[in-house]
């Protein structure tokens, strides 16, 4: 089995919404259902790791993000909770959980977000990690 190495392209991933709160119920019940930390929440923002939302600005006429957004899972199961937190936060299913022909053990599911983004819970099967996540100190 090849080494697959993690943490070095994405910097962060920025999604701008046409409904703040919307979003932050939704994108909560992801985190919530990947059992990570609430993210940081402001009037004008939600920050998670590397991904922050926030709405966007009419005055620019940018509309909002539309993009494909996979979050790891750590097994099957945590791949059928996110996609049900997504759908009970209002997100339409777009794929429900089940193996896809992408590689095998690939598992994932897919939810449109309050915005039309494809989100992805996946998991890619059995693998030992080197660390659970990237540690920066400065």
């Amino acid at each position: 089995m090849a080494t697959y190495h993690v943490g070095r392209l994405i910097d962060h991933v920025h999604l701008r919404t046409s409904d703040l709160a919307a979003s932050t119920r939704f994108y909560q019940a992801i985190l919530a259902a990947l059992e990570l930390p609430p993210a940081n929440v402001g009037p004008d923002h939600l920050q998670a790791d590397e991904l922050y939302i926030s709405p966007r600005d009419p005055a620019q006429e940018i509309p909002p993000t539309h993009v494909h957004l996979a979050f790891q899972a750590r097994d099957e199961d945590m791949v059928k909770a996110v996609h049900a937190a997504a759908v009970a936060a209002g997100g339409i299913d777009n794929g429900a959980p089940g193996p896809r022909n992408y590689h095998p053990g690939y598992y994932a599911a897919f939810v449109l977000d309050p915005d039309g983004n494809n989100i992805e819970a996946v998991f890619h099967g059995p693998a030992k990690r080197s660390a659970p996540s990237v540690t920066l100190e400065g």
